[in-house]
């Protein structure tokens, strides 16, 4: 059996399984009878990976059928540093799982959306979870936290989504709140506000959040970072999404 290597980002880490993607997205959103429901994001990593920092081969060597000829569903070979010692190089597909295990395979891009008027909320997806608004596009946001940091946070690589503001981009005190999904609205506004391209380009909401997010709210896309290299992953739009992938939608959205 073909043993993979995935980088989750919910949450981090590295893993070894002789699942598919489509069959390791529904082990791994919804688990045993013991584990309860949760979205799933991870990527592929070609599978000639290799690390000083992470024992790849120590876990394909225990990456092997069960006694009954079922295949082994999943061996971790880190929950620690990952992002940092996985080069972008390496990624393959990004696979988006519901809660309810339908998965979506992305495909990354060759070149980032054009960003209109407005402000930016980015969630970070590893190596932390937070939740911040700014004033900066996605890779200006990245370029802050990684090459040019210009303040004493600083990270490696990073790992994050852009998610939709709706009218809160362009008038967070009176914009219209609308379908926004969120439920620190309130707190939101406020964190906007603060916002200014010259004094503070970024703000942010929440220290320590959710993991999981909606994905009718990605804006633009995915993107995961090493050092210089960041690379992009396109969400389809909603319309493709319910021609394309509806029993994926409709899973996404109960």
């Amino acid at each position: 059996m073909t043993v993979h290597l995935y980088f989750s980002l919910i949450p981090e880490a590295l893993i070894a399984s002789m699942l598919p993607p489509a069959e390791f997205g529904q082990y791994y959103a919804t688990g045993p009878k013991y584990k309860s429901k949760g979205q799933a994001a991870f990527l592929e990593v070609d599978p000639s990976f290799r690390s000083e920092f992470l024992d790849v081969e120590g876990a394909l060597a225990r990456c092997v059928p069960h006694p009954d000829g079922k295949p082994k569903n999943s061996v971790y070979v880190g929950v620690y540093r990952v992002l940092e010692h996985i080069p972008v190089s390496a990624l393959g597909k990004l696979y988006l799982s519901t809660a309810y295990g339908h998965t979506l395979g992305l495909e990354r891009g060759t070149t980032t959306p054009q960003q209109g008027q407005g402000l930016h909320m980015y969630q970070d997806l590893a190596p932390v979870n937070s939740l911040v608004v700014s004033t900066r596009d996605p890779i200006g946001f990245y370029d802050a936290l990684t090459g040019k940091p210009s303040k004493f946070i600083r990270f490696p690589g990073l790992a994050f989504v852009e998610l939709g503001l709706g009218g809160l981009a362009t008038d967070p005190a009176t914009g219209p709140v609308s379908d926004l999904p969120y439920s620190y609205i309130h707190h939101l506004r406020e964190a906007l506000l603060e916002l200014d391209p010259k004094t503070k380009q970024t703000k942010l909401v929440h220290r320590v959040h959710s993991d999981e997010f909606p994905y009718r709210m990605v804006k633009g896309g995915l993107y995961i970072g090493n050092g210089p290299d960041l690379a992009f992953y396109p969400m389809p739009s909603h319309e493709m999404l319910r021609r394309n992938h509806s029993a994926w939608w409709r899973s996404a959205n109960l």
